[in-house]
């Protein structure tokens, strides 16, 4: 054959082969998003379009483990210990009036039909809410349900064995959930645990929060999340589809601090296979 046959030929081939490479790679592209979405501990990311209903983080007030430098995260000792020290109490108290003042006339308007509050049934978060909804009590804001909702998904993250240890073992269990989010080193429970957990109880409540509303054709709720470092650390990254070893990336939460969620409409980004 002539130089130019060959050429023509050998260009078909390369076009061929090209064709069937990107084919190969779109396919299992598909395929894997499709798996790591399923699987992805981020619960959040099935609620496609905005919630329905506005939520934000609230870290409770100083506590007497902030003070005393340990750890406190075992449900059984949480949950009747280690409550809000005196300046604790006092903060919880500030955040609660500060945010009723900033609700109120966004209520007024129409733009929320009240404040739900769920929060943590540690000591420390139990005590912060109840700051929260006496302000909002006080400036006459509408309740869910009256009260204050106890959620056992939104207690600390369980440092296992550091449990009453000091506090600057935290970092060795950051320094691992960067490069490992599934890991339990010292008996930890898992970042990808959390962000199970805690995004699966969101979707929940926004659907509970949504039917009440609906119902009574009503703007959305404006829901409160009141819990603790660690766990509202790790839920920001559900709302903003940013994989959970990256946690410690996120400005850190500071004590009786209130933090708006907003879900972000980005796709799956950034996360581990799983």
């Amino acid at each position: 054959p002539s130089p130019i046959m060959l050429f023509i030929a050998r260009r078909d081939v390369a076009i061929t082969i090209l064709i069937l490479a990107i084919s190969f790679l779109v396919t299992n592209s598909a395929a894997f998003s499709t798996t790591t979405s399923n699987n992805n501990p981020n619960k959040l990311l099935l609620a496609k379009d905005n919630l329905h209903n506005s939520y934000c983080a609230l870290r409770h007030g100083q506590s007497l483990a902030n003070i005393g430098k340990f750890i406190s995260s075992d449900p059984a000792i949480s949950t009747v210990e280690h409550g809000l020290s005196e300046f604790g109490n006092e903060q919880a108290r500030e955040a609660g009036e500060a945010f009723a003042n900033d609700i109120l006339p966004r209520i007024s308007n129409n733009e929320y039909c009240g404040v739900a509050i769920f929060s943590s049934d540690f000591k420390r978060a139990k005590e912060t809410a109840q700051h929260l909804a006496d302000a909002c009590l006080d400036a006459s804001i509408p309740l869910y349900k009256d009260e204050i909702i106890l959620e056992t998904r939104l207690r600390e993250r369980n440092f296992g064995e550091l449990n009453g240890g000091s506090d600057s073992r935290y970092q060795d269990v950051w320094d691992i959930d960067i490069s490992n989010p599934t890991h339990n080193e010292f008996g930890v429970e898992s970042v990808y645990s959390v962000v199970e957990r805690t995004t699966n109880m969101v979707l929940e409540i926004d659907e509970e929060l949504s039917v009440t509303s609906e119902k009574k054709g009503s703007p959305p709720w404006k829901c409160v999340l009141v819990a603790h470092g660690d766990v509202l650390q790790i839920l920001q990254t559900g709302f903003r589809k940013m994989d959970g070893s990256l946690h410690r990336t996120l400005p850190h939460l500071e004590t009786a601090t209130v933090r708006d969620l907003e879900l972000s409409d980005r796709g799956l980004c950034g996360y581990h296979a799983i």
